[in-house]
């Protein structure tokens, strides 16, 4: 920082025993958002139609007295149930991302919103394997001798693991990628496996066959650990690796090895993320994928096991739940990820919005009917942003929201247990303020009087950290909590389930609608005017991965396409670049062919996260809910494609 007290250079530490000092894509040109000369520094007042993105500077007490006048207009009208907050993972933090909020619209009595797009349904899944949503710490991959990566790009999400990994493939460790698209993760693997989207539960009943077939079981560690064995047993000796690989489009011999080396490499590390949660049975996946190491008894060694998010490990640290008042009222809930459709449907009666952390047009399924939703001319909408987002844009008042620097909290991690601090570097911009000082003004507009409001930012923290020193905290800059090392989810020797023991079959899962035994079931291909495609959303760009990263932060990307093998393309009669109309019954892009080798036939991508509707993918994916978690189904939607003219779209 220099003598003016604005930031010049941004590095990370490298006694972090995680990140080593490396900062993610997100992150390595942060300081171009925080002075980046289209930052929202004021508050603002729409002053053109809705979507216009016409908007005029207001001052604080306006702002507030506006917002607070329309927000008790709304609860005296149609009670407070018709005022819906939308937040998401936007600051990362304890008490910026869940604090005064909750007590704020506790206050109000307004609907609570439930599930999540990311993670809901892999920890429900793995919950009904284990029963809890916990699997190994994922840096225990670097003793394994043969890591499965499944449905993670490691190399360009989750940048820190892959030293980690490199470190086993320099102790022997073959690595292996199992994935529907051919990412950098997939290029840099000793193995790659491709099958077709959403196939993964058929193709891991036929390793199962395999193993079992084969006597490569680890009986002692079945017989002490886990319950319905006999009825696996039963249950996969039809999926042979002729039938899976029929589903999966893999030879029968992919399979087959892959369960011999799975079975036999100890220790065999599997690491997965959120991607394969975003299907019809995203829960059941990673219930499936818990079974494995359960069956060869990978879990008797630092190495074994399967990792997914490890957030929740932290979670007795981070007691965010200090913050639901204990007289809250019982309101009703929806599922966030619904959001388009709770907006448009008329009967439920939702009349204001506010919106912060998050920009539901860009990160939300079924962008088009959120937008509907948001041109509403009875809806009032409030969003607090450091931008003028595709949701903002919306808005009937924003507030200027500050960035990571530029206030104080205590962060959790998805990729490790480590807790950070947070402390401010530099002084709010312009006007803006932390999500804490929002909702302390927001509540004093509206005449709220809770002694919570009165607490500083320090002073929520300390109720919410537990068990950890805060001063220590605070003067390291990071602290591992009180866990075990290595982590695992039978820490006393159980499994913390009702026997004790993980299931193979669980009768009381048909009570939720899912098979007691790990099932697979085929998609189901909507009837479209044309051939289906499915569709895929990998995050592909290496700067920005976040759509909060997209518009103003770094240098720009190409923009997106839609990636195509070159057989369906022959087939389809396009060319590289040609402009094709990409569509389905929630809506339609326009944009270039991209003659790819990262699909398979009958596949195709457009990558996620960029701003502005030509470029929105989520226009065209599935809202409807997962098995079990409250996620949703974005690998699920099929698509049409066909030729919008033969001008290339880059001449």
């Amino acid at each position: 920082m220099d003598e003016g007290g604005v930031a010049v250079s941004l590095r990370g530490n490298p006694d972090h025993p995680f990140s080593v000092g490396e900062l993610c894509p997100k992150v390595n040109r942060y300081l171009d958002r925080v002075y980046h000369p289209d930052r929202i520094l004021t508050p603002l007042i729409r002053t053109g139609p809705k979507g216009s993105g016409e908007f005029r500077e207001a001052t604080w007490p306006e702002a507030l007295e506006f917002a607070a006048t329309e927000l008790r207009r709304v609860i005296d009208t149609y009670g407070g149930e018709a005022v819906v907050p939308y937040s998401s993972a936007g600051t990362q933090g304890l008490i910026q991302m869940s604090s005064l909020d909750r007590r704020f619209f506790a206050h109000l009595g307004a609907t609570r919103m439930t599930g999540s797009v990311c993670g809901a349904t892999a920890g429900a899944g793995m919950s009904l394997a284990y029963g809890l949503p916990l699997g190994a710490e994922p840096v225990d991959l670097e003793h394994s001798k043969y890591v499965i990566l499944w449905g993670t790009n490691t190399r360009l999400t989750n940048r820190h693991l892959w030293p980690f990994v490199e470190k086993a493939r320099e102790r022997g460790a073959k690595i292996v990628v199992i994935d529907p698209v051919r990412t950098m993760t997939a290029e840099s693997a000793d193995w790659f496996i491709q099958p077709l989207p959403g196939t993964d539960i058929a193709l891991m009943l036929a390793m199962m066959n395999v193993i079992i077939a084969e006597g490569l079981v680890d009986t002692d560690f079945v017989a002490e650990h886990t319950t319905g064995f006999e009825q696996l047993v039963d249950h996969v000796a039809d999926w042979s690796p002729v039938r899976a690989g029929g589903v999966c489009g893999l030879e029968p011999e992919v399979i087959i090895q892959l369960a011999r080396e799975y079975a036999t490499t100890r220790p065999a590390f599997i690491r997965t993320l959120i991607g394969a949660e975003h299907s019809r049975d995203g829960a059941s996946f990673f219930r499936t994928i818990s079974l494995l190491p359960m069956l060869i008894g990978s879990w008797r060694e630092r190495g074994g096991g399967v990792a997914r998010s490890i957030g929740s490990w932290s979670a007795p640290f981070l007691n965010d739940s200090v913050f639901d008042p204990s007289s809250r009222p019982k309101t009703r809930s929806l599922p966030e990820v619904q959001l388009g459709q709770h907006l448009t449907d008329p009967e439920l009666g939702i009349h204001a919005l506010m919106v912060w952390n998050a920009n539901p047009v860009i990160s939300l399924p079924n962008a088009g009917a959120i937008r509907r939703g948001l041109e509403r001319s009875d809806l009032f909408c409030v969003v607090s942003e450091q931008f003028m987002t595709d949701t903002a844009r919306y808005a009937d008042v924003v507030f200027p929201a500050t960035t990571q620097i530029e206030h104080l909290d205590v962060v959790g991690s998805w990729g490790h247990v480590n807790i950070g601090w947070n402390e401010p570097a530099i002084e709010p911009q312009g006007e803006s303020v932390a999500n804490t000082e929002l909702f302390r003004r927001l509540a004093a507009a509206m005449g709220i009087t809770d002694e919570l409001f009165d607490c500083s930012d320090e002073q929520l923290i300390e109720r919410a950290v537990c068990g950890i020193d805060t001063a220590e905290l605070r003067e390291r800059g990071w602290v591992r909590p009180d866990l075990p090392s290595p982590l695992r989810p039978d820490r006393d020797g159980t499994f913390p389930t009702a026997t004790g023991k993980v299931a193979f079959d669980d009768p009381a899962l048909e009570k939720i609608g899912i098979s007691r035994l790990p099932t697979y079931s085929p998609p189901p291909i909507p009837d479209l005017d044309g051939e289906a495609f499915v569709l895929l959303t990998p995050k592909r760009h290496t700067r920005f991965l976040n759509s909060t990263y997209s518009a103003h932060h770094g240098p720009k990307e190409t923009p997106p396409g839609v990636d195509l093998c070159a057989a369906d393309a022959e087939r389809l009669g396009l060319q590289a670049g040609e402009l094709v109309r990409v569509g389905n019954q929630r809506g339609a892009l326009e944009l270039p062919v991209v003659i790819s080798e990262r699909v398979r036939p009958g596949v195709v991508a457009i990558p996620w996260g960029w701003w502005g509707e030509a470029a929105n993918v989520n226009v065209l994916t599935d809202d409807t809910l997962t098995d079990a978690g409250g996620g949703v189904r974005y690998n699920d939607t099929y698509v049409t494609v066909s030729a919008v003219s033969a001008v290339s779209a880059t001449g």
